[in-house]
């Protein structure tokens, strides 16, 4: 061992070796702090230490064979040593320095790894310290308004109002909620408002070491609270250091509105929409208060669009008719013709292209100009993923959800759409991790629980995830009757009918509101007793439900949903002919080569239609194809569902199953 250090030292290795580490460290620190601000990405530092890393071995070689003289470079004389020794000697030189590289990069790549963005922030939601209770929404609003203005300066990361909310009085400190979001900052502030005065203190916090990095009060009167707002995202981009452009800085200036009344009832409606579960009375609410707003202020073009959005979505969701449309379509409107350039008016008419003309390309062209003032804005990429999906286009989809999820980690109706990207691609087991994402965001959610349950049906045939989902909500929590219905629907696929028929005839309404299609009660129930074999009430029931679908029909003849509804009653009265005309007509209107999102339930909706009629043979055809078509039907799905008994007989059915339960 000794004449190996003897040879080294003889070599000057050791003179390498630390002028080696020396320059290799001055690299890496003059690359620390370079490379962010040529906003490099963080694997260009990796990809520097890395090589710096390999090449410590080799520079201990390149010493140990040659040397520098007056000469030039010389190999270094050998020494009469054995040639077993000098073996030993090159060996245990590359081991050395192999081990050095080795145990200096287990120490600086995880640092690296670790580090966050610089530029990015979570606004939490400030405490109301007012002793009017109602303030608790003032002290939203301004929340909600830094929140805003900070999304749009492009050089920060913002992370979404919906994902903070869920810290709202959570004793978490700022590096747990740092870790959480994927943030380097925190901004916590509190708001009291007393008559016409408003005091807000506000701190940016350090995630990483939970120290404050700068605090700010403001004691102002109530009309200069928007002045407030704006002074906030100005000192804190310049606290972070991010750049703020012309557009940016005009925009952030901007008022809103000039009345209190109506910016309150603003944030009211705001809140109301973007609860986790969007039901039906969810969104009338937030229409009212978005409709206060701009009748109190009619110059008011944010909350214009925000009417827009709500009557847009409206139309999509529950309520497919032309007075809907037509009050979507001058909210949109009245908010581009008051500020052409408000980010949020181009994605109100984005929405509109999309849920009311379905113009995809339209729609796309306005989300690309609100996302050039919204580089924040998660409603913008899923907006965007959402049509990409329609378009078949999975792979862009999903990164846009992905995104999406990234700016609003914490946002449950995100979580749910990318869940819902990779459940329609066969990839359940990231679906139901995200479910899982949803389920913590947003404990209370219907809707998440409801997915996850029924994911594990179309997973595996599984009711106990849905039976134990169903059983967390709370007793008398059942809006919309939709509780109820999903007990239904459980006990349907366990074939316990009667229990079903019990179940459904507690829904104190005789309309269910569950999608764009008004579902009658006596429909379900017709279907019930088809199943019990009760002939007579069957048809009674059935009889009882067409008025009610077909007058859906008329209100609304565009929509493929209640043409499908109707097709299935008329099915079951024994109409084929106009049952499958129905069934045909909801295809033509929602063909999957123009939505491959809800064109593939629609294919087995018709199906269905099929299968009630005799029509074996079509049913089938659709079927084998919708096992392999993204968000199409799934095998288990078959095996339970009870309204493909009359294909059960038929042998190539069976066989079907087989083949694709084989390939899952």
């Amino acid at each position: 061992m000794s004449g190996f250090f003897e040879e080294v030292k003889r070599r000057k290795v050791y003179r390498v070796a630390a002028a080696y580490v020396v320059a290799a460290g001055g690299i890496i620190q003059l690359a620390s702090a370079a490379f962010p601000a040529w906003e490099l990405p963080n694997w260009a530092l990796r990809s520097v230490i890395i090589l710096l890393l390999l090449g410590f071995p080799i520079a201990l070689m390149l010493a140990w064979a040659y040397d520098i003289t007056a000469q030039g470079i010389r190999s270094t004389p050998t020494t009469a040593a054995p040639g077993t020794h000098r073996r030993r000697n090159v060996i245990m030189l590359v081991a050395t320095g192999v081990i050095i590289s080795a145990a200096a990069g287990f120490f600086l790549l995880p640092r690296v790894s670790a580090h966050k963005v610089d530029k990015s922030i979570a606004v939490l939601p400030f405490e109301n310290r007012s002793d009017e209770r109602e303030n608790a929404y003032f002290a939203d609003g301004i929340q909600d308004d830094v929140l805003t203005n900070l999304s749009k300066i492009g050089d920060l990361k913002v992370i979404s109002r919906t994902s903070v909310m869920p810290y709202r009085d959570k004793a978490s400190s700022a590096r747990e909620i740092g870790k959480a979001l994927g943030v380097s900052t925190i901004l916590e502030g509190s708001v009291r408002r007393i008559g016409n005065r408003v005091r807000v203190n506000v701190q940016l916090i350090n995630a990483d070491t939970d120290e404050h990095m700068w605090a700010e009060d403001y004691d102002r009167d109530l009309t200069d609270v928007f002045a407030i707002q704006t002074d906030l995202a100005q000192k804190i981009a310049g606290e972070l250091q991010a750049k703020l452009s012309p557009t940016e800085k005009a925009q952030i200036e901007k008022r809103p509105t000039q009345n209190g009344e109506a910016y309150l009832a603003f944030v009211q409606a705001h809140e109301a929409f973007y609860r986790p579960d969007k039901f039906r009375a969810n969104s009338e609410d937030a229409e009212r208060l978005f409709e206060r707003a701009t009748t109190l202020d009619p110059s008011f073009a944010l909350a214009y669009a925000g009417l827009a959005w709500v009557e847009d979505w409206m139309y999509h969701s529950v309520d497919p008719t032309p007075a809907r449309k037509e009050k979507a379509r001058a909210a949109a409107f009245e908010a581009i013709r008051l500020q052409p350039d408000l980010p949020e008016a181009h994605l109100g008419l984005g929405f509109y292209h999309y849920y009311c003309e379905r113009d995809y390309e339209g729609a796309l062209r306005e989300f690309a100009i609100a996302k050039k003032s919204l580089p924040n804005c998660s409603e913008v990429y899923m907006a965007i993923g959402a049509i990409e999906r329609r378009q078949g286009k999975w792979t862009e989809s999903t990164a846009n959800l992905e995104i999406a999820a990234s700016l609003s980690p914490k946002d449950a109706w995100v979580l749910q759409n990318l869940a819902d990207n990779y459940r329609a691609n066969k990839n359940f087991e990231m679906a139901d991790k995200l479910f899982d994402r949803a389920i913590e965001a947003a404990p209370k959610s219907l809707e998440a629980r409801g997915q996850k349950g029924a994911l594990a049906l179309d997973l595996k045939g599984d009711f106990t995830e849905l039976e134990k989902q169903l059983a967390l909500i709370p007793p008398g929590f059942d809006p919309e009757g939709i509780v109820t219905l999903g007990r239904a629907k459980v006990l349907i696929m366990q074939r316990k009918f009667a229990e079903a028929l019990v179940t459904l005839k507690q829904l104190p309404q005789d309309v269910i509101h569950d999608s764009t299609a008004p579902i009658p009660r006596s429909f379900l129930e017709g279907v019930l007793y088809t199943y019990l074999s009760d002939r007579k009430k069957a048809r009674a029931a059935f009889e009882q439900a067409r008025p009610i679908a077909e007058q859906s029909l008329r209100e609304s003849p565009d929509d493929a949903s209640r043409h499908v509804t109707l097709g299935l009653i008329l099915a079951g009265l024994g109409e084929k002919d106009a049952a499958i005309a129905q069934g045909k007509r909801a295809v033509e209107l929602l063909p999957e080569s123009q939505d491959a999102f809800d064109g593939p339930k629609t294919t087995v909706a018709l199906a269905q239609i099929y299968a009630w009629t005799g029509e074996t043979d079509q049913a089938l055809q659709l079927l084998d194809r919708s096992l392999s078509t993204p968000n199409g039907v799934t095998v288990p799905f078959l095996r339970l569902d009870p309204i493909w008994d009359p294909l059960r007989s038929d042998p190539r059915f069976q066989a079907m199953v087989d083949r694709y339960g084989a390939k899952t």
